[in-house]
């Protein structure tokens, strides 16, 4: 069975239903799952009359919109390879996503036209145009799973993006999994606020919806000061969000909190570690106990918390069914169980390789096995609980120091919003770690150290504590640590 046809379980068999809410100019439309279907061929058809065919590559620079839908189910049914960009990227970066992709045309919007200079771009409210007038006749081609649904290009922390090529039928075992493990049925009502172009807002909320036929709310972004309004208005059972996003809720007024609370079913948070204080505050507010889970652009969902036992703080729970996952030495040695180690993983969710990118994807394998570059350790009982990147672990005088484990410390003290740690270049040690604070209230780097020294091992201890406005964040709200001003400490 393809993608598309599990997606037609909703497109075809609950064509009646309310599918679809979004925002228009004359306030917010309903769309039944028929209507999308049908608006999904037109697309299609649009597409193909423009020469776009089976392999070929579609870039969509779009921020959350139902022309976003379009595209992204038109080019399943074509064969089409997909490849979403970040709206907040800009003309270098994009030009290298577009280079690399090498699609037949772009599609964005008039007003960003600009960023992908010589490059041919077709404004979306033209192809929304031209799909207008094709016929809603059904598109359906015969497709191996192994086909590129999609090429999502990783975040490029560590130097040049590269093309992540995601198979249809790791779009389908993902949906799969989160649908019976999440309990996700037509009955849900999904406030969609993640944008379209990131795994997780994609693989797992528009994939997920499809196939579950629950209603979704399409917001074009999460707005705090809309948060009260939006969740009152649709009143969801299920949300996805990251930390930033439950730090934010935090701060809704308690009588919201707790309406807030009492309709949902389920929260979910990803693509970031979810401090065990926001956890703990967001249960007492709430009445919920986020569901932490863990998947990269790479891999779409791997590990999650369970859904009816403990949703333990800290950790990410259990691989998901048909998930393989060890915990090795750099080399894909012997596992070090008990130990801090590096995360491997394989099963039908993980992609095939870097497009067009020989020697990336054989440095990412071993043994069948993908090097997630992750550090992580399990508990007796099975837990996962992740360390952070290997790129970020600090070696201090022969030490292995891991960020997290210092981070979790300082913002469990009055006054810290948000802390990040890094290593800092150090003549006797190699390294030290150094502490970035996001102060919330009155704070000191004597109070901090302190609070530090009680709780860890003296070479653990930041030697700094430098104070910011703000994180730098990528748009999933993953620290970006490489773009951390440099410590001018000694």
């Amino acid at each position: 069975m393809q993608l598309g046809d599990l997606f037609d379980l909703s497109l075809i068999g609950r064509r009646d239903a309310i599918g679809l809410e979004y925002d228009a100019p004359d306030g917010v439309r309903s769309i039944t799952f028929g209507e999308l279907d049908a608006r999904a061929n037109r697309m299609a058809h649009a597409l193909a009359a423009r020469g776009l065919a089976r392999g070929d590559r579609l870039c969509v620079h779009l921020a959350n919109r139902v022309d976003f839908l379009d595209l992204f189910l038109a080019c399943v049914r074509l064969g089409v390879i997909f490849v979403p960009i970040n709206v907040l990227y800009r003309e270098r970066e994009i030009s290298h996503m577009v280079d690399d992709a090498e699609p037949r045309f772009s599609i964005s919007t008039a007003e960003h036209r600009s960023l992908f200079g010589d490059h041919t771009v077709v404004d979306v409210e033209t192809i929304a145009t031209e799909a207008a007038t094709q016929s809603a006749d059904r598109v359906r081609l015969t497709i191996d799973g192994d086909e590129p649904a999609a090429i999502v290009y990783t975040s490029g922390t560590t130097g040049r993006s590269k093309g992540a090529v995601l198979s249809h039928n790791n779009f389908a075992a993902n949906a799969t999994n989160l649908v019976a493990c999440w309990r996700i049925t037509s009955d849900d009502r999904y406030l969609a606020v993640l944008p379209l172009f990131h795994v997780h807002g994609l693989g797992n909320g528009v994939c997920s919806w499809l196939l579950s036929g629950c209603r979704m709310r399409l917001a074009e972004r999460f707005d705090a000061q809309r948060a009260e309004a939006l969740f009152d208005s649709f009143r969801p059972t299920l949300f996805f969000g990251v930390p930033t996003i439950y730090v934010r809720l935090l701060e809704l007024p308690t009588g919201a909190a707790q309406r807030i609370g009492s309709r949902a079913r389920l929260f979910v948070s990803g693509s970031a570690p979810l401090p065990a204080a926001v956890h703990d505050a967001f249960r007492q507010r709430f009445g919920h106990t986020i569901l932490e889970r863990y998947g990269m652009s790479e891999t779409l969902m791997l590990i999650s918390n369970p859904y009816e036992a403990e949703r333990r703080a800290g950790t990410v729970g259990f691989p998901l069914p048909g998930v393989s996952v060890r915990l090795a030495s750099p080399d894909g040695g012997a596992p070090t169980e008990g130990q801090t180690s590096l995360v491997f993983v394989r099963g039908p969710n993980v992609f095939s390789g870097y497009w067009r990118n020989a020697d990336a994807t054989a440095n990412a394998f071993h043994d069948g096995w993908f090097k997630t570059g992750d550090l992580a350790d399990r508990s007796a009982d099975g837990y996962y609980t992740l360390r952070g990147r290997a790129s970020d672990l600090i070696i201090s005088g022969g030490f292995n120091i891991y960020p997290r484990e210092i981070e979790e410390v300082l913002l469990e003290q009055a006054g810290v919003r948000e802390a990040a740690v890094v290593g800092a270049p150090d003549a006797r040690r190699g390294e030290v770690p150094v502490a970035y604070i996001v102060p919330d209230g009155d704070v000191d780097a004597d109070g901090l150290r302190a609070a530090c020294t009680r709780s860890l091992a003296s070479f653990k201890v930041p030697r700094g504590f430098v104070r910011i406005d703000a994180l730098p964040r990528n748009a999933l709200g993953k620290v970006q640590k490489h773009l951390l001003p440099p410590w001018s400490g000694s």
